[in-house]
């Protein structure tokens, strides 16, 4: 039986997925094959040598330490596109509260005096919403950075609100490209992007490439009264620039869902508690993902998104299967497959891919192995995580 170890509160339609007579799904798993959270910090953790694959039910993963579970082998998940649409849905909410002076509308309502005559009170209420005038979101131009599932989505909503979109994504993947409208216009650099954009919102995950990918230098070539959201993460801007250029009324809003107490008090900032995959349907979909990705691996060898090993998925046949990882140097796989053919084992059907330094292959051999063979091929130099399905 395999067992999987949960941290935070996973949504049950998830957890359903995996078969009780094959799966023990708990929080208190002492040796689990694989991990499933959403975001529970992992950094100080200890993982022992019988964990093969962390899920993580969201799309960021900077609660995991992903370098060292490469080097442990550790297979590290995610759920991109599981929540898209709380994000979209969210961000265009943001976009309203900005252009159209919600909140302040609101509490302005809430604070009107229920013992005022009819007439007097509706006087008040007309007099009042002259201060809240706003403005249309139809014919302003959103700048989208970070063109995967969310920013795409958003881009296709505004589109749909009659505004022009510009998009800027330096590492856009083939499939993408293939999601996005041809009405999203293409930006070479950020600095063009801001130059002419209304509003801009940021989709990119939070890594050492992204850290204040906003940031003074850049801020200052953004059109005036530029709104700002960001629905990443609160690294991909830097606060202390987006600050001044509050000041300086060239950023009119930000609109973020990160508090930090310099954000606090401020009348052009609104701050949202990171609600940004906070709906039952988001931790539904996400949990849906995450454990048949889990089982996918588990069962079979496949890797469907994950942002550490190669991405492949080779549909089961005939015959057993084989998997192993490997340093991502010349003649292992041909050394590996050299070893068979002088083991009289006949391969019917593989798989062989690699990501940066690290290679994956799943093998469908003819014969069921045995200890001897998985004991060759993993002493095969550079090859580690020998499995047999």
């Amino acid at each position: 039986m395999r067992s999987i170890r949960t941290y935070n509160a996973i949504s049950q339609k998830g957890l359903v997925l995996f078969p009780e007579a094959q799966y023990k799904v708990d929080s208190v798993v002492g040796e689990p094959d694989a991990i499933m959270l959403r975001s529970h910090n992992l950094h100080q953790e200890t993982f022992t040598d019988s964990v093969k694959a962390i899920a993580r039910c969201g799309a960021g993963v900077n609660n995991i330490p992903v370098e060292e579970c490469t080097k442990q082998g550790i297979v590290v998940f995610n759920t991109p596109g599981a929540n898209a649409n709380a994000v979209k849905e969210l961000v265009l909410g943001g976009m309203l509260l900005a252009s159209r002076n919600l909140l302040d509308a609101a509490s302005f309502s809430q604070l009107l005096d229920t013992n005022l005559e009819s007439g007097e009170f509706n006087k008040k209420v007309e007099g009042g919403k002259k201060k809240f005038v706003g403005s249309e979101l139809a014919g302003k131009t959103l700048g989208v950075i970070g063109l995967g599932a969310i920013g795409a989505n958003i881009a296709h909503a505004a589109l749909a609100l009659g505004m022009k979109v510009v998009g800027y994504d330096p590492v856009l993947s083939v499939e993408a490209a293939w999601r996005l409208s041809s009405d999203v216009e293409r930006a070479d650099n950020l600095p063009s992007l801001l130059a002419r954009c209304d509003y801009v919102t940021l989709h990119v995950p939070a890594n050492e490439h992204t850290k204040n990918m906003l940031n003074a230098e850049n801020l200052e070539q953004a059109k005036r009264g530029l709104v700002l959201l960001n629905f990443a993460r609160g690294s991909v801007v830097e606060e202390a620039a987006v600050l001044a250029e509050l000041e300086s009324d060239r950023i009119a809003k930000y609109v973020c869902d990160f508090p930090s107490p310099a954000l606090m008090d401020r009348d052009d900032v609104i701050l949202l508690p990171h609600l940004g995959a906070s709906t039952g349907e988001a931790e539904d979909n996400c949990a849906e993902m995450a454990a048949r990705q889990l089982m996918d691996f588990l069962e079979n060898g496949n890797i469907q998104n994950s942002v550490n090993f190669p991405n492949l998925r080779l549909e089961r046949s005939e015959g057993y299967r084989i998997t192993f990882a490997n340093d991502n140097v010349p003649a292992v796989l041909s050394g590996v497959l050299a070893l068979l053919s002088e083991m009289n084992i006949n391969v019917i059907d593989m798989l062989n891919k690699s990501r940066g330094e690290v290679a994956y292959t799943i093998l469908d051999v003819a014969d069921q192995p045995t200890d001897e063979l998985l004991a060759a091929i993993e002493a095969f130099e550079h090859v580690s995580h020998v499995n047999t399905f």
